[in-house]
């Protein structure tokens, strides 16, 4: 057990710099030992934080080939565009490294399957770095289901509704990548926040696997409205046509029965969301009005008025919280150290993370899952663009998934 790791970041605009900024160098036994970007300016800025911070200067490079040359370096965070994720993990592996890649879709089914075959060959670790899946109500939930609460489960659903269309129409100045997603694709294009938490609660990969999708697409107008009334009447994007529908609502099955409804929400006004629901023989959990509802015939009584009993999950706190948070908790009493980056979760899943590099051993989400999740963006896209039909969902396992394996989060 290694007592500290050094890294490199590859990736430093909003995510990445919030990331190592008050996440990372919250870790004392974590060295920031190389920063890169794109654009120099971001690489510098970050290597500033990190002296600010009282550690070491780090190396600072445009060129993340660079870091991987470096023997010294652990493990890589990459928080780079979507597009680059596959690329720089693989070469990442290659050069031994452990990985932690940021979230979000695939381009082809063809980079999933390299990166599978790439942490084949070389054995080194690649964690997708979904932190839902962290989460204190997704954690008590599979908690659980995983103690019967939920009985067999049957449905599950989740969503990406975050109103997006400032970052989106400010892509040019801001330098953000999701603009020319939003302009060129129409898919499910950001699955893993609400799939991630589902996929544990169904055991994805674990004993079961997802094997046939089918995507629709709202039409694409949330942008142009948004651009006409908060845009200079000069600017370019008033001329332009966005390719992503409003509305991406995908159905998957499951090789056990389960079914999974997946939306995402981005365009149009709105507040928050992911909406977790996980619904089974014995209960059902809502994320939006935070309530679990258990069969009984006190409950069955309440049919017509559970609106009473909305926000009546931290009833079940002392009996189902989760051991990962329990321990967080313990650790970080004050309100505002609980909520380092978003409520927590970010600090989770690296501290995880790191604990995996430290100790040489496997990571809690894998190539596997990041292969699965991330591939339903293509897959969508595919199914989109055919009408809507049926698209099967490889199996990157290769037959594993049908052999339960130890409690991930246990």
């Amino acid at each position: 057990m290694k007592e500290k790791i050094k890294i490199g970041m590859v990736g430093l605009g909003h995510r990445g710099a919030m990331l190592m900024r008050y996440v990372i160098m919250t870790m004392e036994d974590v060295e920031v030992a190389a920063v890169c970007d794109l654009y120099k300016d971001r690489a510098e800025d970050a290597a500033k934080k990190v002296e600010e911070g009282g550690r070491p200067a780090p190396f600072v490079t445009t060129d993340y080939k660079e870091v991987l040359a470096m023997p010294e370096i652990d493990a890589v965070v990459v928080t780079t565009s979507w597009r680059d994720h596959f690329k720089v993990s693989i070469d990442a592996m290659k050069a031994g490294k452990y990985v932690g890649c940021e979230v979000g879709g695939a381009y082809s089914l063809e980079e999933c399957w390299q990166l599978v075959r790439t942490y084949e060959e070389t054995g080194s670790p690649c964690m997708m770095m979904e932190n839902c899946c962290f989460g204190r109500e997704e954690l008590m939930v599979l908690n659980m289901v995983k103690k019967g609460v939920f009985g067999d489960v049957i449905h599950c659903s989740g969503g990406y509704r975050h109103d997006l269309r400032d970052e989106i129409a400010g892509g040019v100045e801001d330098r953000q990548y999701r603009l020319g997603e939003y302009l060129a694709r129409n898919c499910e294009n950001y699955p893993t926040h609400e799939l991630g938490p589902i996929a544990r609660v169904l055991d994805i990969n674990h004993g079961n696997r997802m094997l046939s999708l089918v995507s629709m697409s709202s039409k694409a107008a949330g942008m142009r409205e948004y651009i006409s009334a908060e845009r200079p009447a000069d600017d370019p994007l008033q001329k332009c046509e966005f390719a992503q529908g409003d509305i991406v609502t995908t159905m998957i099955r499951c090789a056990r029965g389960e079914t999974i409804l997946l939306t995402l929400d981005t365009t149009l006004p709105r507040p928050y969301s992911r909406g977790f629901h996980v619904q089974g023989t014995k209960a059902m959990f809502e994320e939006d009005n935070l309530s679990i509802y258990v069969d009984s015939a006190e409950n069955r009584k309440l049919h017509f008025r559970w609106k009473d009993q909305w926000g009546n999950v931290e009833s079940f706190r002392e009996e189902y919280e989760h051991p990962i948070w329990k321990d967080f908790l313990a650790r970080f009493s004050r309100e505002e150290d609980i909520m380092i980056a978003h409520g927590g979760m970010d600090w989770l899943e690296f501290r995880a993370f790191f604990d995996s590099v430290k100790a040489g051993g496997p990571v809690p989400i894998d190539v596997y899952d990041m292969a699965t999740w991330a591939s339903i963006s293509v897959l969508s896209e595919q199914s989109i663009a055919q009408g809507s039909i049926p698209v099967a969902i490889p199996d990157f396992t290769e037959g594993k998934w049908v052999t339960p394996s130890a409690e991930v989060f246990a």
